[in-house]
């Protein structure tokens, strides 16, 4: 199988087989993740338009002023803000996002939650490292496009992370504030000062340096890909993005809903990458309509960032039957245009009475939702332990919920089973109880004996994890991976063990968040600079 093709692939456990098990993540690189004790010290201190955008740049790193002096203590009393957002009768009817942006005076408000923390551990807890208390202290003063800049200068893609980065796990999850209360709306403000902006004509200008000669080729046009992009373009090098798919984007257009994350915010991230000169071949799988040795020698980098976009398959019967899907497929011919597709996924999905979508994270969420959307009247997800140990975001189960959702907490999936004719008919299951905890930490679900029963439905969507393509191994033998199928890299340099080759996102770190992947692009970008500036590998 080539990268970027797309088919089912049963994984199941057993020696030399790819488990379902959580990859790790070597220490190093779990940047943002947590912040130790820093927090807690923290705490115990406080206790006391539509007209098309111009380019877009990331304004030059600025000199940080001290933070301001508030009186922190009465920014704890203030009450927490959030934007409108769509009741769940209105929005399962549209695909329009179910939040709407804060109103200027609404978002000022907010901002001024915000007590300016000297340490500001959110903004450690960031992976890209974004000042926070820095933006919100010029949104709250009414400069939109100096908050806006702040978030800019660390990141490719702020209008996205706002919406889609998990802020309870990250900045809000740090957010002092939030030790109190309701955490300062940390993503919800980050996407308003930057959509503001954007509508109102007034992005920093995109500078250019002189042409060098060098050359970058991009595998992939997702999240590291566009943040390698954008800084490597920026620098005077050509750069040319490869993507199998027929829009670029990668995962922002084909993997996350419109409710979610609307199209015609991506479209305009791409088009102001084409206005700093980066050039797209889309429609192209690298490894079957060009071949990755010919990248090597036409460019003088290439970087990898063709992310993890296999479905894991649970390794049951049937799972190839008619009205089985994997997430991936479900999703982008429930939420996009043919002509957005490859030829071999334009065909409509039948109509939907029923659905069951086995996972836990935010994908199957999207699952769900999407499926409630298509007019299925009853859409069931399946999961082996508590709501408790869901992965995905907190706000994404509860807008499930309130559409109408059944949860079925507690079980596992069995057996598929099928009609006479060989189509998906039922999905046989199991209730569980937790047991002792497993090699994730969170406690290993148990068979309960004799509790089998089946759920019948019109269609099953399996959304329980993506690994990178096993093609691969076949389209680029010479660069290391991991028992996983996952690059091996330098996480200093982003570099691989063949010179001039860099890989970063979630080809690199298993299925991941986009904001992880913006940090890798960071180091990629600076690695991939001194490597064409002459640098020894």
């Amino acid at each position: 199988m080539r990268p970027c093709a797309h088919s089912r692939r049963r994984l199941s456990t057993g020696e030399g087989r790819r488990t379902l098990s959580v990859l790790p993540v070597p220490a190093e690189r779990a940047r943002g993740r947590s912040i130790g004790t820093a927090g807690e010290t923290m705490v115990a201190e406080v206790a006391g338009s539509e007209a098309e955008p111009p380019p877009v740049a990331s304004p030059a790193p600025r000199e940080r002023p001290e933070r301001p002096n508030v009186d922190r203590k009465a920014r704890l009393l203030l009450e927490p803000n959030l934007p409108a957002r769509q009741p769940p009768e209105v929005r399962t009817a549209n695909w329009e996002e179910t939040f709407h942006l804060f109103d200027p005076e609404t978002a000022k408000a907010e901002a001024m939650r915000c007590i300016q923390c000297p340490a500001a551990p959110c903004q450690v807890a960031c992976p890209v490292g974004n000042d926070i208390p820095a933006s919100f202290w010029l949104l709250e003063q009414g400069d939109f496009d100096g908050a806006a800049n702040v978030f800019r200068e660390t990141s490719e893609l702020p209008e996205m992370c706002g919406r889609l980065c998990p802020q309870e796990r990250l900045c809000e999850g740090h957010c002092v504030v939030g030790k109190k209360g309701e955490p300062v709306a940390i993503g919800k403000l980050e996407t308003f000062v930057t959509e503001w902006q954007l509508a109102n004509g007034n992005p920093p200008p995109a500078t250019i340096a002189p042409a060098t000669g060098k050359s970058l080729a991009i595998i992939g046009s997702g999240p590291a890909g566009i943040g390698v992009a954008e800084r490597v373009a920026r620098s005077g090098h050509r750069v040319v993005v490869y993507d199998a798919w027929p829009i670029a984007g990668g995962l922002l257009h084909y993997g996350i809903p419109s409710f979610k994350q609307n199209k015609a915010s991506v479209a305009a991230r791409i088009e102001r990458l084409r206005d700093l000169g980066v050039e797209f071949v889309l429609g192209v799988r690298v490894g079957e309509d060009v071949a990755f040795e010919e990248l090597e020698r036409d460019f003088d980098a290439v970087f990898v960032a063709a992310g993890a976009i296999e479905g894991v398959a649970l390794g049951l019967e049937h799972e190839d039957a008619p009205g089985v899907y994997q997430a991936t497929e479900f999703l982008v011919r429930g939420n996009l245009p043919p002509e957005d597709l490859p030829e071999h996924l334009r065909e409509p999905l039948p109509a939907l009475s029923s659905v069951v979508v086995i996972g836990g994270g935010d994908t199957s969420m999207d699952c769900v939702r999407t499926a409630v959307r298509l007019g299925a009247e009853e859409v069931r997800l399946v999961y082996r332990r508590t709501e408790q140990e869901m992965q995905g975001r907190e706000e994404e189960r509860m807008h499930a919920h309130e559409e109408g959702v059944i949860f079925e907490f507690l079980t596992a999936p069995t057996a598929i089973l099928v009609d006479g004719e060989g189509a998906f008919r039922a999905l046989r299951c199991q209730l569980m109880e937790l047991g002792e905890p497993d090699e994730s930490g969170r406690a290993r679900p148990v068979p309960i004996r004799g509790s089998r029963f089946e759920i019948e439905a019109d269609a099953l969507v399996l959304a329980i994890g993506y690994n990178v393509e096993d093609g691969w191994g076949e389209v680029a033998p010479a660069v290391r991976r991991d028992p996983w199928g996952r690059f091996t890299v330098d996480p200093r340099t982003m570099r691989t063990n063949r010179p001039g080759v860099f890989a970063g996102g979630d080809d690199v770190n298993g299925a991941d968040l986009v904001v992880t992947a913006l940090a890798d692009a960071h180091i990629a970008a600076a690695s991939i600079e001194e490597w064409l500036g002459g640098g020894d590998w």
